[in-house]
């Protein structure tokens, strides 16, 4: 019986398609195929034929098994390296360099600028507990401040929350470590209030705390007009305010002339033509005494500020909420921006 027909159609089959490969395999290799038809009729074939044209059809499945296996190993290969080709006929990927989020560039600014005049950093916990959040701060049993209004409470049994300010690394800070202490105190805080232009619910502060003998309010002046002309320039506009905070005393606020409005008014700075852009004051000697610090002795100045307000005025930024959603648009304003220099 003549076998030269399927061996051209075995030799002939495209197999350039994993369709070709199932194609193939159906016709040549699995039961109920060509090859498999032959077979059958070898029993039908007299004694002496019989070894001849098993080993003919054999032949030909050797050469089927080939030519699969073949096909197989060049389709593996082929699909291993399609995604390294290039069609030169697609158009190119436009790739934008990174960049630093606007708040890290602002927090790294104000570090590397009081790193000049010796103030090291200091990290603390953003889950608190009470007495590191109000009472060592001397917040009062019923200030407002301690409501579920303005305060997120994980726990408020055991009095555990979401730290209000980096008040409390000043805190921690001053109660296992002697004076002279200079630290900042760079974190993200959290409030209940309703999010606007100028508010969110979680901002990012750096608050700062020199303690020694002699510190006085002359230091505290100098230290923040030093800064503000560093940070903004030497020809920003300040004012003083006299203020309150639980934890110093005496207390001030330092405003800067708006440098979105340039004073005209805007919804940033309320139409004032000024924005606060810190609170200070001299350390409160209820909050010295609650962390161990002799009050007779030791004096010493403290202050914080919103890296969202300064960023918002360097930048010129009119809202607040921008920062947080990640905006490719907005952030793009940032490529290239460097980090102050060493």
């Amino acid at each position: 019986m003549d076998l030269s027909a399927v061996e051209k159609a075995i030799l002939e089959a495209p197999l350039s398609t994993p369709e070709d490969l199932l194609s193939f395999q159906k016709n040549f290799l699995k039961k109920g195929g060509v090859l498999d038809g032959y077979y059958g009729l070898l029993r039908t074939l007299p004694g002496a034929e019989r070894p001849a044209f098993g080993q003919a059809l054999q032949r030909l499945r050797a050469l089927a098994e080939e030519r699969f296996q073949a096909a197989q190993v060049h389709l593996r290969a082929a699909e291993a390296i399609r995604p390294t080709l290039t069609d030169p006929t697609f158009p190119a990927f436009t790739i934008s360099p990174g960049g630093r989020h606007p708040l890290s560039l602002v927090e790294s600014q104000i570090v590397h600028i009081f790193s000049r005049i010796g103030f090291t950093l200091a990290d603390g916990p953003e889950i608190e507990d009470d007495w590191h959040n109000f009472s060592a701060l001397n917040f009062e049993p019923d200030h407002p401040a301690r409501d579920m209004q303005d305060t997120f409470f994980i726990d408020p049994a055991r009095g555990l929350l979401l730290r209000t300010h980096t008040s409390t690394i000043q805190v921690r800070v001053m109660e296992r470590q002697k004076p002279p202490i200079r630290i900042l105190a760079p974190g993200r805080v959290y409030r209940h209030e309703t999010i606007s232009a100028r508010a969110h619910v979680y901002f990012h502060q750096i608050e700062g705390l020199y303690v020694a003998e002699g510190v006085s309010a002359a230091d505290l002046k100098a230290t923040l007009e030093y800064f503000v002309q560093a940070f903004f320039g030497t020809d920003t506009p300040v004012r003083w305010r006299a203020s309150y905070f639980p934890f110093t005393e005496m207390s001030a606020e330092l405003d800067i002339a708006c440098l979105i409005c340039h004073g005209e008014g805007c919804p940033v700075c309320k139409h004032t033509g000024w924005v606060e852009v810190l609170g200070c004051g001299m350390v409160d000697p209820n909050v010295f005494q609650a962390c161990g610090i002799d009050p007779e002795k030791y004096t010493g100045y403290a202050f914080g500020m919103g890296i969202e307000r300064l960023a918002q005025l360097k930048y010129q930024i009119p809202d607040l909420r921008l920062f947080s959603q990640n905006h490719y648009r907005f952030l793009a304003n940032f490529q290239g921006y460097d980090l102050p220099p060493n």
